[in-house]
């Protein structure tokens, strides 16, 4: 189908496959669920960096004695998960 916008190639790897099948066996389109599957990936991995930046921003906080944290208190956490997990 004719477009303005320039298109991009991409090579139907068995890792990209499985994750086609696994989203959509039977797509209508193969190119409009890559473009969907490409579309919700950049939005995760956008959600992921502003995470691990709000993440990086608390731990300077708490570096610059900003908040108070109770080292000791989050050791005892820290020991304790182990009992909650499965």
């Amino acid at each position: 189908m004719p477009t303005a916008n320039p298109r991009v190639q991409v090579t139907l790897d068995p890792e990209l496959a499985e994750a086609l099948a696994a989203v959509e066996p039977r797509p209508a389109s193969k190119s409009r669920l890559i473009r969907d599957m490409a579309l919700r990936g950049a939005r995760a991995a956008g959600d992921e960096h502003r995470r691990r930046g709000q993440a990086q921003e608390y731990l300077l906080r708490v570096a610059r004695g900003e908040v108070d944290l109770d080292l000791d208190a989050a050791a005892e956490l820290h020991e304790a998960r182990g009992e909650h997990l499965p």
